[in-house]
């Protein structure tokens, strides 16, 4: 698992990186209460937003980790958007995506550096 200082997270199977948003953002957002989940087909370019998440706080992009076209969106959360606050860094993933450049991924943070991260926070 890799991890974005915007806090998102990502777990690479292949060519195909699943991506949602980390344990820390979930907690700070509060009760999540609506998720839209980029479209399958759509191209996103590491950076861009591609999701939101809203919550009884505040309502926050999403931001793509790595670039790719999504093969996968987790329709889950539609009807049960509480899942990314039970599961963040699990059930709670976003969608899935078609890796463009695996370099991207060997960039991001591993957990030791995310938590020295969140640690200056």
């Amino acid at each position: 698992m890799r991890f974005t200082k915007d806090h998102e997270w990502v777990v690479l199977q292949g060519d195909v990186a699943t991506v949602g948003i980390t344990a820390h953002a979930a907690e700070q957002l509060g009760d999540v209460v609506f998720v839209e989940t980029p479209e399958v087909g759509k191209t996103v370019k590491a950076g861009d937003a591609f999701a939101v998440v809203e919550s009884v706080k505040a309502a926050s992009d999403v931001y793509a980790p790595i670039s790719g076209e999504v093969i996968e969106a987790n329709g889950e959360l539609g009807s049960a958007p509480e899942t990314v606050n039970a599961s963040p860094e699990n059930g709670g993933w976003f969608a899935k995506v078609k890796l463009s450049d695996p370099s991207e991924y060997e960039a991001l943070m591993d957990r030791a550096a995310y938590d020295a991260f969140l640690a200056t926070q």
